[in-house]
């Protein structure tokens, strides 16, 4: 199981693992993968930049996943709420 988010967390940045005959996400992407998936609420996205936007809503705080390149290892990252009006055109 994974960690909820914490109030002093302010950026999750996944990495890859070359196990030899395949690469993997490490812990942290696996935890992005499991935040976004099940705690975190999408409000957009902007496929061709691989990116979306994400409410928690345990405090409402804003969240961008982005993705390095197409099947990168993800990051989580706070945003503010103008950037995320800037950037998706949220109206919050």
């Amino acid at each position: 199981m994974f960690e909820e988010l914490k109030p002093e967390e302010k950026e999750l940045v996944g990495m890859w693992l070359d196990l030899g005959l395949k690469v993997t996400g490490d812990a942290i992407a696996d935890r992005v993968e499991w935040l976004t998936a099940t705690r975190l609420q999408k409000l957009a996205e902007k496929p061709e930049e691989g990116a979306e936007l994400y409410r928690d809503p345990q405090d409402n705080r804003l969240w961008e996943k982005v993705l390095p390149f197409v099947g990168g290892p993800p990051t989580l990252r706070v945003i503010a709420y103008a950037d995320a009006a800037a950037r998706f055109g949220f109206s919050g």
